[in-house]
């Protein structure tokens, strides 16, 4: 079947001498691949619309299983602005990574693909890149299937501070029932009011955000514990995310 198909590009590997491999986040159909055939050749119609996070119209035919095959494509936007940043690059590729290591194939999921518009869109509008990242990490985690407790004690239900934030609990705890987790994150409470903030925020709404590098730092760090604990997904962008948070210093 023949199809025209709104979507981004998250990742292109070389198949072949001249062919690509692309798989595309869209709006009507989630997450699917597809076989650009002649997209390495620098003449080719389809190798500007093969580049990864290039959004764009998709003439696709699709079966019922396996790889589409594009036939033509139509660039509504290059994201230049982000390709040509290294750092926002970086910080690109990771969110690409995290939802594609984080989706199924052909999951139809309209919010998530406005999701991946709206931060790239806000990256390369000079938005914080750091912030940004936190954001879709948090709004992944009920795509994960998890829904950590940040509006009251994930023991008695209480929303009276100050909280920590405990991984083995899920959550925040209250002073009384903080005793249930030794190892819980004592963190600034605008660290985990701005956790809070970003699990309900519409990014639409985004102005600026102005957060210091410490609560920075917390943030990263409840967040990233609580997906080495739960999420099982391993990215090789995050690494380098780190590596590179080291030269801005």
């Amino acid at each position: 079947m023949m199809k025209k198909i709104e979507g981004i590009v998250l990742r292109s590997i070389d198949y072949g001498e001249s062919n690509k491999i692309i798989t595309i986040f869209s709006r009507d159909l989630g997450k699917f691949g597809a076989v650009a055939r002649g997209a390495k050749k620098p003449k080719s119609r389809l190798a500007s619309v093969s580049q990864p996070f290039t959004y764009g119209h998709f003439i696709c035919m699709i079966g019922n299983s396996g790889l589409a095959t594009i036939q033509q494509g139509e660039v509504i936007d290059t994201f230049r602005g982000i390709k040509e940043d290294l750092f926002l690059t970086s910080y690109t590729a990771y969110i690409a990574e995290l939802l594609d290591k984080g989706t199924e194939d052909r999951n139809h999921n309209p919010f998530l693909f406005e999701l991946l518009y709206q931060t790239m869109k806000a990256i390369e509008e000079g938005h914080d890149p750091d912030i940004l990242k936190n954001i879709f990490e948090i709004k992944m985690l009920t795509v994960l299937g998890f829904h950590p407790s940040l509006d009251h004690c994930a023991i008695c239900g209480s929303n009276h501070g100050p909280f920590v934030f405990s991984i083995k609990e899920g959550g925040i705890l209250c002073e009384r029932c903080s005793h249930h987790d030794r190892f819980s994150l004592k963190v600034q409470q605008v660290t985990l009011k701005l956790l809070r903030l970003f699990y309900y925020f519409d990014l639409n709404r985004l102005g600026s955000i102005n957060v210091k590098d410490k609560t920075k730092k917390e943030l990263d760090l409840c967040i990233s514990a609580y997906y080495d604990e739960y999420s099982g997904i391993y990215l090789k962008t995050k690494r380098f995310l780190q590596q590179l948070d080291k030269l801005k210093k």
